[in-house]
Formats: C-alpha cells, sequence, structure tokens
C-alpha cells in the first residue's frame, strides 16, 4: 500500500502531546521513500503549522527544518511543475472549486502525480 501524506498528519507526527499524535506517529513510521509521499507544498505548511503554534509549542526557523528533515528522509517529495500546476487550477475552476478549497484540490493533484498513491492519508 502507498500512501500520500497531508499536513494534518505530518504537523502531528512531531508534537507528543497532539490528540492525533500517536495515530500520526505509527502511520509516519509505516512508510518509507518507496510506499510513502507528500507534496511539496505540505512541506511550506508543515513550516507555518510548526512555526506559528502558541505557546510553548512554537518551535523556530530551525528546529522545523530539522521536522523537514525527518519528512524528507522517510517520504518522497512530490513536486509539479509550472504546467502540471496551472492545468491542476484549471481542472479546479473547470469543477467549480473556488476560494480556500483550491488547497485541499491542488494536493488531490500531488497526490494524483504520485507513484502509484493508492491512500490519502489525512486527520478529520
Amino acid at each position: 500500500m502507498k500512501g500520500f501524506f497531508d499536513t494534518s498528519v505530518l504537523a502531528a507526527v512531531f508534537y507528543g502531546d497532539h490528540v492525533h499524535h500517536k495515530t500520526s506517529l505509527d502511520l509516519f513510521i509505516q512508510f518509507e521513500r518507496t510506499t510513502g509521499c507528500c507534496g511539496a507544498h505540505s512541506l511550506a505548511e508543515v513550516f507555518s503549522t510548526l512555526t506559528r503554534m502558541p505557546g510553548k509549542h512554537r518551535i523556530s526557523g530551525e528546529q522545523a527544518m530539522l521536522f523537514i528533515g525527518s519528512i524528507r528522509e522517510r517520504l518522497a517529495i512530490i513536486a509539479l511543475n509550472g504546467d502540471e500546476y496551472a492545468d491542476a487550477l484549471a481542472a479546479s475552476a473547470a469543477l467549480g472549486i473556488v476560494g480556500g478549497g483550491i488547497y485541499d484540490a491542488m494536493l488531490a493533484h500531488y497526490a494524483l502525480c504520485g507513484p502509484e498513491v493508492t491512500q490519502r492519508l489525512r486527520m478529520p
């Protein structure tokens, strides 16, 4: 089985007291580069999430980069080129996707571009 990781899973991996930490970590360690992937944009989302958390949960950019390194070691990173990105936007627009929904739609396109991705891993 192959899996595409959403930011909601990846961010929870790195917070021991997160409500979804155990489930997320259990999923994360089951996959490796040949079986798991995430969208390149998800790296920026994880960085943003980790460095803007409130209070004691906020970490520095340097710390966030250590976590990003862990993601890069374990998962393949799927990136779209300029034409693929524009095509994904056009396909989403044709489906009537507007506003913030475009971000999830773009992640779906990343997942479809990943080699044989069969399961999208996302917390509720």
